[in-house]
């Protein structure tokens, strides 16, 4: 790193940057700050570009600077471009630059960076983002100190201890919204009386707890909206079961007086439900009278008792909610969505419960009144939702199409929707098929539905008998097919298709069959065996994956248990005009015991230039060779995870994809190989990478081995929930629940 003074006036300064930041004349691949050339992101860089368009980068205006410096990471912009031309050292400490600082998913920063960077900028920086950055150690948490501005700072995921966070905080006197982890060995204790008179004025504070404790919630007084993720485990490394007891020391009672928004996130686990109610207890002593949004997110079941029904008693009574989820036992034969009252509410999520679509109308809706404000839905699991009652249905027979119009038409500016993991089938009548229904729903960002209720009951009746292509999924022998080969012409008649054409702003879509469940759940050992697909499911392949081709701007797909999908061919289509796509899961298409999409992927893969996550769960995967050569021209990619029950890997082939994909960071096999491949070649690939990619996180493992969940826990946090575990992710969350 040159020094300051060469930065700011030096020849050899001036050069170093141009170099480091790839605008020099040199006509080489870009790097660093050229990240964002690429991706639809392009910029005018390099005498290449000047020669012909006869366009100098400096010629144009600052507001057009500013907006394309905007996509560099921060890192790039004040330690590399700004020592490239006294122009852009001006530009890039540029208040509109250096207010908001993330750091959260560049993976090229170290300590020595961030060192830097703290004190060229630190009293600029009104914002920090640092969240996810497991691999900076700790003692980069100290230059934070220099921001004496900083009014949001998150850690959520960076090793700090209390004394750490004591002094670190003791000087941010204009903090005002924290995100932090309480870790096993907390103490509140150790926190200064400075620390505690600016946790005093924190207004917003998320909390991830891996040990049972309070952590700063007592300190903080002056709460408005507080964010809980229990991530506490039951058994100990050594086996031991853990109590959801406070640690002594934690009798301090949180402040609830101010609160406008309450939200707690379980991971399964009996601790973590004993922890949440001694947050609950409080709240239902006394309800705060500005509370508009009460999320509580837990998995399985978590039973109601007289504390929490005192709570959502009063509640009713006293409170006005904008946003609401609640435990499926805290609603299932209830009473209380009737009694409780809603203001302009933007967010709503029954995930698993037995609400019934009568229910849903008359006691959410209103009736089907107007509820233009509603911008997220999360219906995921709700078997019945789509039925007038569930008393005597069965979760297989149709929908009813007048209860999906009304809650399309009272809710016209939905923004999210999820009706994944439920068997919502359409009635063969002409126009009233939930594909029809939904293209309604023009504003639409992200959809996720069950693979059975896109088939085309109407055209899948014409078809001869002989025309079926159900295949079942087993493990069993193989039945030998005749290959379906798909034209690119339009099914016209296809409902799915139709839908994919009309939702021009969609970002994300997840396609899961109904009856799908990952091999890998959470803190459970990996399941051997799969439900089978859903019959209506069985004619859904390559021609409807072949429709997704049509949504341009798609960002992030999944696509799991699709039973009938025979060559993959409409992978294709989505590699060639879904250009966008960032986000890639793909989980059991096909025939379960032969990869028959493995071709195709590999075709699609060629196309994925901006492709960053990809996720692969299919029993007897080959990651071979000629895989990791196609998966090389996704330049882009940072992150892979491949589930594989009984498949295989090539080591070699992984060494060399990991030395030619420089953006990888994470590389997480799950297959069916011995231990002793699996921890030869982990060993390897740290040893080979870990030096130049400070964040790299290596996991191969065995699937089916006894460990699999001690292995799983050393995940960050970061990478489990956001790739290795399989989950529906749309509105899973209210939308900008956190900055």
């Amino acid at each position: 790193m040159a020094a300051p003074e060469e930065a700011r006036g030096g020849r050899a300064g001036w050069e170093a940057g141009r170099e480091a930041a790839g605008l020099s004349g040199a006509r080489r691949r870009p790097r660093g700050a050229a990240a964002m050339f690429r991706c639809g992101e392009e910029i005018v860089s390099g005498e290449s570009e000047e020669e012909s368009n006869g366009v100098n980068l400096m010629e144009f205006s600052d507001e057009i600077l500013l907006h394309i410096l905007s996509y560099v990471p921060c890192t790039d912009l004040v330690l590399n471009v700004r020592r490239t031309c006294r122009k852009l050292a001006t530009l890039c400490l540029d208040k509109s630059l250096t207010h908001t600082v993330l750091l959260q998913k560049d993976y090229k920063v170290n300590k020595d960076k961030v060192k830097q960077l703290m004190r060229d900028i630190g009293k600029e920086i009104y914002q920090l983002n640092m969240a996810g950055c497991y691999w900076l150690p700790s003692s980069s948490i100290d230059h934070i100190t220099r921001c004496k501005n900083l009014v949001k700072l998150n850690l959520s995921g960076c090793h700090i201890t209390s004394l750490h966070l004591s002094k670190t905080l003791s000087t941010l006197q204009q903090l005002r919204s924290l995100a932090i982890d309480v870790n096993p060995g907390f103490d509140a204790s150790q926190l200064s009386s400075e620390c505690k008179a600016t946790l005093s004025r924190v207004l917003e504070l998320k909390q991830t707890l891996y040990t049972p404790s309070y952590g700063v919630v007592p300190c903080c007084t002056s709460l408005e909206k507080l964010l809980l993720y229990f991530e506490i485990l039951d058994h100990s490394r050594e086996g031991f079961m853990l109590s959801g007891q406070l640690m002594v020391g934690e009798s301090n009672v949180p402040h609830y007086q101010n609160l406008r928004v309450f939200y707690a996130r379980l991971a399964p686990g009996y601790v973590n439900q004993e922890v949440v109610r001694l947050y609950l207890a409080v709240l239902s002593d006394r309800t705060p009278e500005n509370l508009h949004a009460f999320l509580i997110s837990a998995p399985g079941s978590f039973a109601e008792t007289g504390a929490t029904k005192n709570l959502l008693d009063s509640m009713a009574r006293n409170v006005r909610l904008d946003a609401l989820q609640l435990p499926k036992a805290w609603i299932n034969g209830s009473g209380l969505l009737q009694h409780l009252k809603f203001n302009n509410p933007f967010y709503f999520s029954f995930s698993r419960c037995t609400l019934s679509g009568g229910q849903l109308i008359q006691r959410v809706m209103n009736g089907g009144k107007d509820l233009k404000s509603l911008t997220s839905l999360n219906l995921s699991g709700c078997i019945h939702c789509l039925a007038p009652e569930s008393l005597f249905r069965k979760a297989e027979d149709d929908i009813d199409s007048s209860i999906l119009e009304s809650l399309v038409v009272s809710c016209c500016n939905l923004r999210h929707l999820n009706l994944s993991a439920a068997h919502h089938h359409s009635s063969k009548n002409i126009g009233n098929h939930l594909c029809q229904l939904l293209a309604r729903l023009k504003h639409l960002l992200s959809l996720a539905l069950p693979v059975c209720s896109i088939t085309d009951v109407a055209a899948n009746m014409e078809k001869p008998p002989m025309q079926s292509n159900v295949m079942p999924q087993t493990l069993g022998k193989k039945v030998r097919i005749g290959i379906q080969t798909y034209s690119n012409q339009k099914p016209h008649s296809s409902v799915f298709w139709t839908l994919m054409g009309s939702l021009p702003f969609l970002e994300n879509l997840e396609i899961i069959g109904s009856s799908f469940s990952s091999a890998m759940p959470r803190n459970e050992p990996a399941i051997r065996n799969s439900l089978p697909p859903c019959i209506r499911a069985q004619s859904v392949g390559d021609a409807e994956v072949a429709a997704i081709g049509q949504v341009t701007y798609l960002q992030s797909l999944t696509l799991a248990q699709l039973p009938n999908i025979l060559t993959g061919s409409g992978l294709v289509s989505i590699g060639l005009q879904c250009q966008h796509l960032r986000t890639l899961s793909l989980a059991n298409l096909g025939m379960m015991g032969n990869v028959v999409y493995m071709s195709a992927l590999m075709d699609m893969l060629k196309h994925c230039k901006c492709l960053r996550d990809l996720r692969l769960e299919q029993p007897y995967f080959s990651a071979g060779a000629q895989f990791f050569q196609a998966l090389s021209h996704c330049s882009s990619l940072q992150r892979l995870c491949i589930v594989s029950r009984s498949g295989t890997l090539q080591s070699d082939a992984v060494m060399s994809f990991m030395a030619n994909c420089l953006e990888v960071i994470m590389c997480h096999m799950f297959m069916g190989e011995s231990l002793t491949v699996c921890k030869n070649l982990q060993q390897s690939l740290v040893r080979s990478f870990q030096a130049d990619r400070p964040a790299l996180n290596v996991v191969i493992f065995p699937l089916l081995h006894e460990d699999l969940t001690e292995v799983i826990r050393d995940v960050p946090m970061r990478h489990l929930d956001e790739i290795t575990l399989f989950k529906s992710r749309v509105a899973e969350e209210p939308p900008n629940l956190w900055w």
